[in-house]
């Protein structure tokens, strides 16, 4: 099975990643796991003024904050996985890149805001399974 794992660097990310080490049946060794980041683009005019080598080189370093514990965590458990980010919409890009890489399933973990959480503030996990037509595994 191709899991992708959408990585926002929270508590319950770590959730969702220990979930799947702890179940084999759904990230085993013969599994492959794609753990996603997805960063939303600075502002043209913050981008015009620092230059574009400074704001990649910025994306790449939050990239890092948030790819390398999880990269850490997941080598030491039998698993297949690779690790990427991406600019954009957070729950757009989770459901393309889930698309493109022909996942069976996503899996992410939710702040559990509750539902005047979401009305207030929208929710990248609504987004995700309202776009998206392959299950998602919410972990809380």
């Amino acid at each position: 099975m191709k899991i992708l794992l959408a990585a926002d660097g929270s508590e319950y990310t770590k959730k969702a990643a220990a979930f799947l080490v702890t179940h084999d049946r759904l990230a085993g060794p013969d599994d492959e796991l794609i753990v996603l980041h997805v960063q939303t683009a600075v502002p043209p005019r913050v981008k015009t003024m620092l230059g574009a080598s400074a704001i990649r080189s910025y994306h790449a370093e939050e990239a890092a904050k948030v790819l390398a514990p999880i990269e850490r965590f997941l080598k030491r458990h039998p698993l297949n996985f690779r690790a990427s980010w991406v600019i954009g919409s957070p729950a757009a890009e989770i459901v393309r890149i889930a698309k493109q890489e022909g996942a069976h399933m996503i899996v992410m973990g939710t702040h559990g805001l509750g539902m005047l959480g979401r009305a207030l503030m929208g929710s990248v996990a609504t987004k995700v399974i309202s776009e998206c037509d392959i299950p998602v595994l919410l972990v809380k």
